[in-house]
């Protein structure tokens, strides 16, 4: 008998080669219906997995993230089966799970339409009634070949399987086969809640050199009503698009001179500068030092650091009398260089330095997404330089002040412990000992988090912060890496207690990410409607007339005087009109100056998230938003 220890601790004893599926159907039906796939020791498999020795099995339902991908993988070999039944002769690519759904990829000579989208789904609805069972087998490669023979995009990735010597997986439902690892549901019938969300183009393993694919994507759930939920927040997304918003608030936009190279406007301008300013008041405030490093640094740099091995056709690059030289994608070598300026004392660490550096790196044109995927962006990047016994309380300081900016714009969020990804540099003693000091840190401090296995950096293990946004979506800004690496490449020192020279450890780490991006999100976030202290305009003044625009222009001039980003809006055109157009705008106040107002020397204050507020003084306007601002209320 086989001891499989459960979610909880709970130890049950079963045959060997007892599968899943029946150990999930004993345990509880409740639980059977819902689950999805299963983790053996760490590894996400079917259902129908055998169990063949003692190990720890944990069920994985919808609300799993693994449990989601396992549903939606079966969604995509749905979709791929409903299009070999409506257009026979496409040709097969890749079909995926991802964040929030599912894509698949065919070679047809004609793109999806919109119609043919709407018939895809009726198939698949079709589908998924039918439940037809999903069974999984492995062929040898000879087999494998003339099962897929019709198929070349299978063929080529069959051959690289081939080439490593792993076996050849198929699944098959109803009529349909895919080449495929999994796992998958058992049965198509769970599916029932689709919906094609795009068809776009999408270059065969996302070269340029290769063919043209039509990418349909989509989502599924186990259920309408969740379905039509997320569709409604698909819908309010549209609405806070960044790249809508940016452009009709004056904030930014993307030329075709400089495609993935932002040009920020006036008005974005500000908000930028707000949030610099509050970048650097938080950091002077946790003992930060800022620099600045140059753009352009000599290849060997980049090749000492490793970067060049391991990021090049990420980078540009240029040269300068006959020499290679890289525009840097990061800011860590440059804090480096800074570091080694001086002989440093273990009385000087931790050494924190903090840079808002501008990084270009290199993405595909069809990667290019508004602020939140460009090709040049500021980086408030930061290194700190510390001794060993200094990483677990520089660690916890950096969570602290990450915790304080995104409590500030009101996001919660999550955390992610990511380990040694297999393009990587250094020993296996060096990235456990990094892994455990981040480990020791998150758990004194008491945050949850998961392990995202192989996803750390190239020279260490790193904390992912993916904050949440107000309509529930999740993004990954904050970052902390620990690195034995680099000091180690570089030979850096500092000078002990005990008079002999030491290697320092460091940390990189952001908080925004890129500047650029956050701003992105918080556009979306806010849906453009910023809090006051952030607000590019925070208050215009509207006269009822001409004739009192003297006056309102003393007022604007009182509120410029008191440090308040204020306008006055002298067209000729009716209040009405203006006020309009100025909470369209989302200026956060309106102060309308007529005769009443003029005469008594109040103002009348409107509210873009309140309205009408009534009339004060302007001392008393002013000491409100002072407050507010002070506040950085939201």
């Amino acid at each position: 008998m086989l001891h499989i220890t459960l979610k909880g601790g709970d130890v049950r004893e079963v045959a060997e080669n007892t599968t899943a599926e029946e150990l999930c159907r004993d345990i509880s039906m409740g639980l059977f219906r819902a689950a999805c796939a299963v983790r053996i020791d760490g590894a996400v498999c079917d259902l129908r997995t055998p169990l063949t020795r003692d190990c720890a099995v944990e069920f994985l339902t919808f609300e799993d993230e693994d449990g989601r991908k396992a549903f939606r993988h079966t969604a995509s070999h749905i979709l791929a089966q409903a299009v070999l039944h409506l257009f026979p002769g496409v040709k097969f690519a890749i079909g995926p799970a991802i964040d929030n759904g599912f894509y698949y990829d065919f070679d047809r000579e004609e793109a999806f339409s919109a119609d043919d989208r709407e018939k895809i789904e009726a198939e698949m609805a079709r589908i998924a009634k039918e439940a037809l069972p999903i069974e999984r087998f492995e062929l040898p490669i000879g087999e494998a070949r003339a099962l897929m023979a019709d198929q070349p995009y299978k063929l080529e990735l069959m051959e690289e399987h081939a080439d490593k010597g792993e076996a050849i997986s198929f699944y098959r439902q109803g009529d349909f086969t895919d080449l495929c690892a999994g796992p998958h549901l058992m049965t198509t019938a769970p599916v029932k809640a689709v919906k094609l969300t795009a068809c776009t183009g999408a270059y065969w393993r996302g070269s340029e050199k290769n063919k043209m694919l039509s990418r349909i994507y989509g989502t599924a759930f186990p259920k309408k009503a969740e379905l039509d939920a997320y569709l409604a927040q698909l819908e309010e997304a549209k609405k806070r698009d960044h790249r809508r918003l940016g452009k009709e608030l004056g904030l930014f936009t993307i030329l075709d001179e400089g495609p993935g190279f932002p040009f920020f406007l006036p008005k974005g301008m500000l908000l930028k500068n707000r949030l610099i300013d509050y970048w650097r008041e938080v950091h002077t405030r946790a003992g930060y030092q800022e620099i600045a490093s140059p753009i352009i640094l000599s290849r060997t740099l980049w090749e000492r650091s490793g970067h060049w091995d391991h990021y090049k056709n990420n980078m540009y690059t240029t040269v300068i009398d006959d020499e290679d030289f890289a525009i840097k994608p990061m800011n860590c070598p440059g804090g480096i260089l800074v570091y080694q300026t001086e002989m440093r004392s273990y009385r000087d660490l931790p050494l924190r330095i903090g840079e808002l550096g501008i990084v270009h790196r290199h993405e595909l044109s069809g990667a290019l997404h508004g602020l939140m995927r460009v090709r040049c962006f500021t980086q408030d990047d930061a290194h700190i330089f510390m001794t060993k016994e200094q990483i677990k309380d520089e660690i916890k300081g950096v969570v602290a002040l990450i915790d304080e900016v995104y409590s500030l714009f009101g996001f919660k969020y999550h955390v992610e412990l990511s380990t040694r990804p297999e393009d990587s540099m250094g020993s296996e003693e060096d990235w456990e000992d990094a892994t455990a000091a981040l480990r020791a840190a998150l758990d004194e401090i008491g945050l949850d988090y998961k392990v995202n296995e192989g996803d750390g950096a190239f020279y260490g293990p790193k904390i992912d912060f993916h904050l949440e946004d107000s309509i529930g979506r999740t993004w990954q800004c904050g970052t902390i890496q620990l690195d034995f690496q680099l000091p180690e490449r570089f030979e850096l020192e500092y000078i002990g207690a005990d008079g002999g020279k030491h290697r320092p450890v460091m940390i990189h780490r952001v908080v925004f990410g890129s500047i650029e991006r956050f701003i992105g999100i918080l556009i979306e976030h806010f849906a453009g409607v910023f809090p006051l202290w952030l607000a590019p305009e925070q208050v215009r003044v509207l006269p009822l007339s001409e004739r009192l625009q003297d006056k309102a222009d003393e007022v604007t001039q009182r509120l410029q005087n008191a440090g308040l980003r204020a306008t006055l809006d002298t067209r000729n055109e009716k209040i009405g009109y203006k006020i309009r157009e100025a909470q369209m705008q989302k200026i956060p106040y309106m102060l309308v100056i007529g005769d009443r107002e003029a005469e008594s020397g109040l103002v009348s204050v409107r509210s873009h998230k309140e309205g009408d507020l009534g009339t004060m003084t302007e001392a008393e306007f002013l000491e409100k938003v002072q407050k507010e601002v002070a506040d950085k209320a939201r």
